[in-house]
């Protein structure tokens, strides 16, 4: 990444900012169409997307960053992309702004034009800013501001052309904000010792001023001791003036200008948007009425991945396309080689072919892709920051609060990428926390896929006696961690979006993009634990590993002594593991118990290797060993009683 923006250095750039959810992805996609790249900024696991684009005969580089609502950043997230903004010296911001939140829009647009920096506004989502009785007067917005101001609705394609053009002749903005005659005095001082570059001296000063480590770093670099002195001298003087911190005096005054801008832009008139979908919107944030529709939802996923997909989609490919057609085909065609073992390495009981492959393509992926495809329609739809409000009570006997259900249910995605995300949470507390739960008892989309098609064999008493343990050991872990683990848990913020009907080409793109990262990243780990099998079996591990975990495996669980294979690849993916307990079923090795038994350990067990690899890096080793070390033998404590307690009373599934 960092050649990368070497090699960059001397091309003009659009820097995509904005708040989060704000359609700036979509317009990113409408001004870079299909070529984009993914890569991490220098020394994060933060990702951006980079883009190629032409506007007024030049070319540019597209970047979108994550989303921020200050240049103060809380998350590594929002120091990427402030931090981006201070070291790009030949960009043009390309702010976008969700046009029924005017105000939250303002207090991100002065800030940046105190950086000097050019930069275009992107009104967007202005559809439903109207169904909410919004109205701004554009131009009078740009007037006031002092850049040029468009209207968007970016999923219509509304107002791109018109960006477009826009773009390459994009303004330092004039709006300037008047901070007490003590501050402006301060400013006046600092300004001089200050360096040339990209940015306004009067940005920087700010910026130095609240005690900003970024432009701190970047001043040291360029100044000498003593002007450096001198800065430190005034800035120590104005907080003697003051009994708050700078940023929130500076603050004050940029709400004040804000509020002048509004009254000038700003009417509202009457809502026209659906009352009926308005009152489903507040009913899916109730802690009462939420429930039903959070099992209308849970109940159109079992139908959707663990029925159909799982069920009717699989047996299709498994059995039809693989069973029949391309597997028989290559047993055939190796049959013809000479060396046994290589026939066995591609088409044996742990064929790369047969096994690997097979597993990848034929069970995995159909459950992946049409969990991908409900996913994308929540998210599309604005009910997860709902599901977020409704459970804020719940998560707060762990120590959490309603954030921290995004990374959770993206983690019904992927944990590893869910890991990532847990950035958002403001603590280091609520961190932890919810890496721990991720790691224990959320299941990723392909490993509850092949869980869900497990269980659709079975009734539905299976089903919830599954999930009611999950969710008690969950809770139980968290509640627990949450005495333990040292820390203050963080305000909840959050913005609610509107209910609206998913688009069919929004959901499109997401699940493809999907897929091809399942293909990608997470289908070659099936062949490499295929040959991990291979090899384990061929030298004799495989026997000695299951023998060594009889006892555990056979004694305590109750199942054969192949679901060690299970368990063993399942630490290179939790989903390769589920999928050998459901050939185990297919083979009738497994009884109802064993099924639920099986599902429950895997579900507890260790992390995926790339998950735990993600755990080390977010929070260190000794952490994320610690978590591993209170994760193993609970899953296997867990799953012996739940077997004890399932044979005991002989309870039929």
């Amino acid at each position: 990444m960092s050649e990368e923006i070497t090699k960059r250095g001397t091309e003009k750039r659009v820097v995509l900012i904005g708040n989060p959810n704000v359609g700036k992805s979509v317009i990113f996609k409408q001004l870079t169409g299909q070529y984009v790249t993914v890569s991490n900024y220098p020394g994060t696991t933060v990702e951006l997307a980079w883009g190629k684009s032409k506007f007024g005969g030049s070319k540019y580089q597209i970047i979108d960053t994550p989303g921020i609502n200050s240049l103060l950043p809380f998350s590594e997230d929002e120091k990427v992309a402030r931090d981006l903004l201070l070291k790009e010296n030949q960009a043009i911001i390309l702010q976008v702004a969700d046009a029924k939140n005017l105000r939250r829009t303002l207090w991100l647009t002065l800030q940046l034009a105190e950086l000097g920096i050019p930069m275009t506004l992107a009104l967007n989502i202005m559809d439903e800013a109207a169904d909410k009785g919004v109205q701004i007067d554009v131009k009078k917005l740009s007037e006031l501001v002092g850049i040029e101001t468009i209207p968007t609705i970016a999923t219509q394609s509304i107002g791109i052309d018109r960006l477009i053009r826009q773009i390459p002749h994009a303004k330092r903005a004039s709006v300037k904000i008047e901070y007490d005659q003590k501050v402006e005095t301060a400013i006046a001082q600092i300004e001089p010792l200050l360096p040339e570059n990209h940015l306004s001296k009067r940005g920087m000063a700010l910026l130095w001023l609240c005690g900003d480590e970024e432009i701190e770093s970047i001043l040291a670099d360029e100044m000498d001791t003593d002007s450096l002195r001198k800065m430190q001298s005034v800035r120590s003087l104005l907080r003697e003036h003051y009994l708050e911190p700078l940023s929130r005096v500076f603050s004050q005054s940029r709400l004040a200008k804000i509020d002048q801008i509004l009254a000038d832009v700003l009417t509202k008139g009457e809502k026209q948007g659906s009352s009926a979908v308005n009152r489903l919107g507040k009913m899916a944030m109730h802690p009462f009425w939420g429930l039903p529709i959070l099992a209308l939802v849970l109940f159109g996923v079992y139908e959707i991945v663990g029925i159909f997909g799982a069920g009717t989609v699989v047996d299709l490919i498994e059995n039809g396309l693989f069973g029949k057609v391309i597997n028989p085909f290559f047993t055939k065609l190796f049959e013809l080689v000479p060396l046994p073992l290589i026939t066995d390495f591609f088409v044996g009981e742990y064929g790369m072919l047969t096994m690997g492959v097979t597993y990848a393509l034929a069970i995995v992926l159909p459950v992946v892709g049409f969990f991908f495809i409900v996913f994308g329609i929540l998210e599309d739809s604005g009910y997860l920051p709902r599901l977020a409000i409704m459970v804020d009570k719940l998560f707060r006997l762990m120590g959490l609060n309603g954030k921290a259900v995004l990374p959770m249910v993206l983690g019904l995605g992927c944990d590893t990428m869910a890991t990532l995300t847990t950035r958002i949470l403001e603590s280091k507390k609520e961190r932890i926390i919810v890496t721990l739960l991720l790691a224990l008892a959320v299941p990723c989309s392909a490993q509850l896929g092949v869980t869900l098609g497990l269980l659709a064999s079975l009734s539905a008493k299976a089903t919830l006696i599954w999930l009611g343990v999950l969710s008690g050991i969950l809770f139980l872990v968290g509640f627990l961690a949450s005495r333990i683990v040292p820390g203050k848990k963080s305000d909840f913020i959050l913005e609610i979006p509107p209910l609206r009907v998913p688009k069919l080409s929004n959901i499109v793109i997401k699940t493809v993009a999907r897929v091809e990262w399942y293909l990608k990243e997470a289908a070659p780990i099936f062949v490499l634990g295929t040959v991990l099998l291979f090899v384990l079996d061929k030298v004799g591990a495989l026997i000695l590993i299951e023998k060594a975990a009889s006892p555990v495996v056979v004694g305590l669980l109750n199942l054969p002594q192949e679901a060690t294979q299970a368990f063993l690849v399942g630490f290179l993916r939790r989903d390769y593991g589920a999928a050998g307990f459901f050939v185990l079923s297919e083979q009738g090795k497994l009884d109802p118990i064993g099924i639920v038994v099986s599902l429950v350990v895997i579900t507890l067990f260790i992390p995926c290797i790339a998950n735990l690899f993600v755990m080390i890096k977010e929070r260190g080793l000794k952490t994320a060993l610690s978590m591993v070390a209170i994760i193993v033998p609970l899953a296997f404590l867990v799953g012996a009683l739940v077997n004890f307690v399932l044979r005991h009373w002989q309870v039929a599934l």
